[in-house]
């Protein structure tokens, strides 16, 4: 079970994975039948709440009976593959496509020989990935105050490395991702890893609730893994109103050359932050919230840091893949490129159908998308817009896509993007679905988990307001507006601190009477499948973020949610992402498994509101301690508060 155990192959299923594992042993022994073999998968399956470990660990075991003998050229590839990672893939898709088993032989004792080669490799492979580990990346990032003018007007910026925006830091899946944050600043400051699942270490997340913050003038490193993820992620500052400052930046995660992607290699790919930004000093916008007062209007749209002169190259002919995220505080946007048409193919870590061409595309706070774009028009320049929407007066960013060779500049007029059309915008995000054959970060489909038929164990209805507390604004979720306690609520838990939190400050359900202050946790157990209703009572549109995990989105609808709206579920293609929308007087509902231990930010992407409230913690946890669902505390760890080492 060497390899079973250093990797997360179970996602928590290590007791079935075992099971299944000595019941193979016994039938290669001749201790127990074939059938019996079988019948313990089936019966393991169904204990295990990850089918992606389901479809690998019956693949290697069972499916052999009735696959390709070409398999055996896969799993001596396989052997002779440099990438470990590799290696395991290619050996269970040579092994799972295996015929010869069951078409030339079918006795028994033949079954077990086979059975005991397979084993045999399956343990020399063991061992060797004991022994290796999955590539580094080392990064260092130094956080300083620069002088910026996006507007034309000097202002106070915080960098990242010298740069506004931060540098894009370019990964693959299951690397080991260490960052050196350097806080340079006068204040402590912390990074979150946005769309990061943090696999079993919420310890990294980089959050009030998990972290204490780095303070000034010295630095703390992140350790993280980009586990069983690919796609467009961001990171920015999570403490204070940093972020009004900068401090952010594109985080990509490219999948493994073993994995197949849904779509031919772009001739490059392009990274694009866009995000709403104001004139005043990100310190003078805190004290507007501390003094109870309304965020005010943006100044401005910014693509790459810039209002109107962002410029990305390509070649005729060729397409390119752009990355864009929206690291706005308060602002939906609308991306789309004059006279090209927009092919997404994949949101927030998930490929999607190609099946429609977009114009134009509604990304919301916090959200990200990746589109191929074919540079198919006449050799010359074309505007690139981010447009802010839901807003009067309309904000307007341009960049330039230009041809290589033309010398022909961008004519207006600008194309043409929505509004304030809510229906249009919501009838576009229900166009989005999840590609169901697509491989993601495994090899196995997206589609393989079905997450339609898993049995919902509990319903929590979330729904945000604006209220005042003590004479001033406040945002409040379920009549609970968050207050950060000294001693991060991760340190509490794990030292047994008490007095911190508790998990009865808040209902499943929105109750009646005033909102009160308190820290919000909701308790969880490890492997719940829960549905997540949020409802949005007021006229604004509202995004909500996850931290840990990805979900999936099967409901968007107006006016109030019911448990009837469960026939308008999608339940089929749905895809999955780590951002949601909620429209104005309208519910967004997302299921989610809860298949990831730890302490997790559940918060409204819209800055000001999170600052001032609109977020909890959702606690997922078992009994066991156990490095197989949780590491352990950092070494590096920092303490504050009530915790000290």
């Amino acid at each position: 079970m060497g390899w079973l155990f250093t990797t997360e192959l179970q996602m928590g299923c290590e007791e079935q994975v075992q099971s299944v594992w000595v019941a193979s042993m016994k039938c290669a022994a001749n201790e127990i039948d074939f059938l019996v073999l079988e019948s313990t998968l089936h019966f393991q399956i169904k204990m295990m709440f990850c089918f992606q470990c389901y479809l690998l660990v019956y693949k290697s075991w069972c499916s052999y009976f009735n696959k390709s003998s070409s398999a055996y050229i896969f799993a001596c590839f396989s052997v002779s593959s440099t990438n470990w990672g590799d290696r395991f893939i290619l050996f269970v898709i040579g092994f799972s496509n295996l015929q010869v088993l069951g078409g030339m032989y079918s006795n028994k004792m033949t079954r077990s020989i086979f059975l005991q080669i397979f084993l045999g490799i399956f343990a020399c492979l063991s061992v060797s990935w004991v022994k290796a580990e999955d590539p580094y990346r080392y990064f260092t990032l130094e956080v300083t105050y620069g002088t910026i003018s996006p507007l034309g007007v000097n202002q106070r910026g915080i960098l990242i490395n010298g740069q506004f925006p931060g540098p894009t830091l370019d990964c693959i899946t299951n690397d080991n991702v260490i960052v050196d944050v350097i806080n340079n600043l006068d204040e402590p400051f912390l990074i979150t890893w946005n769309g990061i699942k943090q696999r079993k270490s919420s310890w990294q997340d980089g959050v009030l609730g998990t972290n204490c913050p780095i303070p000034p003038n010295t630095n703390w490193t992140y350790k993280m893994q980009m586990k069983d993820q690919i796609g467009t992620f961001s990171y920015f500052p999570s403490t204070l109103m940093h972020r009004a400052a900068g401090g952010f930046g594109g985080l990509n995660v490219a999948s493994r050359s073993i994995i197949p992607v849904p779509y031919d290699k772009p001739a490059d790919e392009f990274t694009v932050v866009v995000n709403d930004w104001w004139k005043s000093d990100h310190k003078i916008l805190q004290q507007t919230l501390d003094s109870g007062n309304p965020f005010p209007f943006p100044d401005a749209i910014l693509i790459n840091g810039l209002p109107k002169s962002a410029s990305f190259i390509g070649e005729k002919g060729q397409s390119y893949l752009f990355r864009v995220s929206n690291v706005g505080l308060t602002t939906s946007i609308n991306f789309r490129i004059q006279g090209h048409t927009l092919t997404l193919v994949e949101v927030e870590g998930a490929h999607t159908q190609q099946v429609v061409y977009y114009e134009s595309l509604d990304i919301h706070v916090g959200q990200a998308v990746a589109v191929l774009v074919t540079l198919n028009g006449s050799p010359k320049d074309y505007f690139i817009v981010a447009s802010s929407r839901f807003t009067k007066p309309i904000l307007t960013a341009t960049a330039i896509l230009h041809y290589a060779g033309s010398n022909s500049p961008a004519t207006e007029p600008l194309p043409i993007g929505p509004t304030y059309q809510l229906h249009w915008s919501m009838k576009q995000a229900r166009t989005i679905r999840w590609n169901l054959t697509a491989n993601a970060a495994r090899p196995n489909p997206q589609g393989s988990f079905h997450y339609g038929t898993i049995p919902v164990v509990r319903t929590i209805i979330l729904a945000n307001s604006a209220t005042k507390i003590n004479g001033k604004l406040r945002y409040a979720v379920n009549n609970v507006s968050y207050v950060n306690p000294s001693t991060p609520l991760k340190l509490a838990d794990y030292l047994n601190i008490p007095g911190v939190f508790s998990l009865t400050t808040i209902k499943d359900t929105p109750p009646t009477g005033p909102a009160v202050l308190g820290t919000s946790v909701i308790g969880t157990t490890l492997h719940d499948f829960v549905e997540v209703v949020f409802q949005n009572n007021e006229k604004t549109v509202q995004a909500w973020h996850l931290d840990g995990y990805d979900f999936w989105t099967v409901g968007f609808g107006n006016g109030q949610w019911i448990p009837d709206m469960r026939k308008r579920y999608n339940l089929a293609d749905a895809t999955s992402r780590y951002t949601v929308q909620v429209y104005p007087n309208g519910w967004s509902v997302i299921l989610v498994s809860l298949d990831n231990k730890g302490m997790w930010n559940l918060r409204s992407a819209i800055w000001p509101r999170q600052y001032l409230g609109q977020q909890l913690y959702v606690r997922v946890w078992n009994s066991v301690t156990s490095a197989y669902t949780e590491y352990n505390i950092p070494q590096n760890a920092l303490f504050c508060g009530l915790a000290h080492p």
